[in-house]
């Protein structure tokens, strides 16, 4: 399964009072794991970015003068998300409606509301009268936000990325039994730290047992114990 996790920088609130985007980012995540392959453009919002905005973000005009317009890298954008979910921290209220606003306006279809996933929503049933904000999820996940000293789109997609697999259960970011510098592979067995994890055995079976057991199965999947007629009650 694959799903984006994605994050905007903007010059304000509301698209439909005049905001642009200025930056997207999104991070790529196949079968609850990262990927590596990340989408990142800078905007020209062809407008204006307010000084509050630039304080938040630190994107000025000046840097965005001479950045390509939505509508030059819409394609690519559709491109890399392709027909998967979309997941954003806050994003219903936030980035759904400035990334449709801007599709539409580039003259491309909107997309439907049941493909984004707001971790914010997610967040709050979890952890109900808790800040959820993106940096105290990190904290409370243990997730290194430290190089987040401004909002940066691409930096809060990999780290809403961590947080998502964190909230959904995926992989533990922290942990990679296939690669560290304690693990040793010898003889195709794992050698963590002092610790030796055997590798799986096979256990032969005869003719009559694999018969025997199939012949078992065939009777109860036919008749299951709880739909026998003579069944007592508990």
């Amino acid at each position: 399964m694959r799903e984006i996790c994605f994050d905007t920088e903007t010059t304000g609130f509301n698209p439909y009072t005049g905001d642009r985007l200025v930056e997207i980012g999104a991070v790529e995540i196949i079968n609850k794991k990262r990927t590596g392959k990340v989408f990142h453009k800078y905007i020209n919002p062809e407008r204006d970015v307010p000084e509050s905005a630039v304080n938040v973000h630190g994107i000025t005009n000046e840097f965005l003068a001479d950045k390509p317009v939505f509508s030059e890298i819409a394609q690519e954008w559709i491109d890399f998300v392709g027909d998967d979910n979309l997941i954003a921290h806050n994003a219903i209220d936030f980035d759904m409606k400035f990334i449709n606003y801007e599709l539409k306006k580039a003259g491309y279809n909107e997309y439907d509301s049941d493909r984004f996933i707001d971790t914010l929503i997610i967040a709050r049933n979890m952890f109900p009268g808790a800040r959820n904000s993106l940096d105290a999820l990190c904290k409370r996940f243990n997730i290194d936000n430290s190089a987040r000293t401004v909002h940066g789109a691409l930096l809060d997609a990999e780290l809403l990325a961590d947080v998502y697999l964190q909230l959904s259960g995926g992989d533990e970011p922290s942990i990679n039994f296939n690669k560290t510098d304690n693990n040793i592979v010898i003889g195709g067995e794992i050698i963590f730290g002092s610790e030796k994890i055997l590798t799986p055995r096979d256990f032969n079976i005869s003719e009559k047992e694999n018969q025997a057991h199939i012949e078992f199965m065939e009777k109860h999947l036919k008749t299951p114990i709880w739909l026998r007629e003579n069944k007592k009650d508990d």
